[in-house]
């Protein structure tokens, strides 16, 4: 046990080293501030494999250092690929041992939606930041846990919202906040593609499959942050075109999203059809992005004529670069845990709103 004479002792002797600097004690060793943070990608589907390990060869704060993976095959692949060593490379059963690697600073979770929640936390748990992608998790409440998880262990988690990195994106978001054109009356947001796989996780609702989970929550994000508030109220209808497929999740879902200052926001999003449009109508005029959620090239106009049409090379890269920065510099993620949670309180409610056949309230606060 260290007492209060020692503890005054030692960190007088540790002031005294800052002090004198390095020249008087020559052997001293310094930890080096790391430049760029080492990035392990959990799960190496598409999303890992066509974006993200791309987006990590131009990042600039951060770097592709290890990965974790089930198969044995896709480990040997990529590390012939990315010449990632043995000693980076993870399964799913000896992933806790990655607390033990310095080259690791963050972990990327890439993973079915059910798996988010043990991922995040066990990466906490390993005293790594964790970045995970979007749906934050399966329900409101595993993301409270998510968020304990990480502030427990005082590791930073961010949500993988790129579009929030996306300038675009962030000119309609200052537009909501500063009322530029006036209050926001009306949004109508749409995300879907055409989805024809008859086998994959997004088919099974144990995973978190189905179209709101995936592409409804770019929708649902975008009437928040069109608005800069939180729905007080939601009322979705769920439908389905091909039984086959879509027998335990949604196929397509609509739902209607009631906002404090009066503004209203009609979503829509599908695994059916392909939409990718969000239109904002305010008291003084109105804006667009069409495409509102593409990989590149997200662009749109004004009434007023205005053009928004920034060009963002790497969406990816730059919001692992930002994120990376937040960590190194010790402050605020741009899209921290709560962002996702707050998602996930309205994903709730429209899935109760589908069941009960009813308008259901929303409180943000729960």
């Amino acid at each position: 046990m260290t007492t209060r004479r020692q503890f005054i002792r030692t960190t007088a002797a540790g002031a005294a080293v800052l002090a004198a600097g390095t020249a008087a004690f020559p052997n001293l060793i310094i930890p080096k501030k790391k430049d760029r943070l080492g990035v392990a990608l959990i799960g190496l589907g598409y999303y890992s494999r066509d974006l993200l390990a791309p987006a990590l060869q131009v990042t600039k704060k951060c770097y592709l250092a290890g990965i974790v993976t089930g198969s044995p095959e896709k480990a040997k692949q990529w590390q012939e690929k990315h010449g990632i060593p043995d000693k980076n490379v993870y399964n799913y059963d000896n992933f806790d041992s990655i607390a033990d690697n310095p080259d690791i600073d963050v972990v990327y979770v890439v993973l079915p939606n059910n798996l988010h929640k043990e991922f995040t936390l066990r990466g906490a748990r390993a005293g790594k930041h964790v970045w995970c992608e979007k749906p934050m998790a399966m329900n409101a409440a595993e993301c409270r846990d998510m968020i304990k998880g990480c502030r427990d262990n005082k590791v930073k988690l961010s949500i993988g919202y790129r579009m929030q990195h996306e300038p675009n994106t962030q000119e309609i978001i200052r537009y909501g906040k500063e009322k530029t054109l006036g209050a926001v009356r009306l949004v109508t947001a749409s995300a879907g593609f055409r989805d024809s796989r008859t086998d994959h996780w997004r088919l099974k609702k144990a995973m978190g499959g189905g179209a709101m989970f995936d592409m409804g929550v770019y929708s649902l994000n975008a009437a928040r942050y069109a608005t800069s508030e939180e729905p007080i109220g939601v009322t979705a209808q769920q439908f389905t075109t091909r039984p086959e497929l879509y027998s335990e999740v949604d196929e397509t879902m609509l739902f209607q999203l009631e906002f404090p200052g009066g503004a209203l926001a009609n979503c829509s999003t599908s695994f059916g059809m392909g939409m990718n449009t969000l239109h904002t109508v305010c008291e003084k005029g109105w804006y667009r992005l069409d495409p509102f959620q593409a990989y590149r090239g997200v662009q749109g106009v004004t009434s007023t004529g205005k053009a928004l049409n920034i060009d963002t090379p790497n969406e990816q890269a730059k919001q692992m670069d930002e994120d990376a920065a937040a960590i190194m510099d010790n402050t605020d993620v741009l899209v921290p845990g709560e962002e996702g949670l707050r998602d996930m309180i309205v994903v709730d409610a429209i899935y109760q709103s589908v069941k009960e056949g009813r308008r259901v309230p929303v409180d943000s606060g729960r």
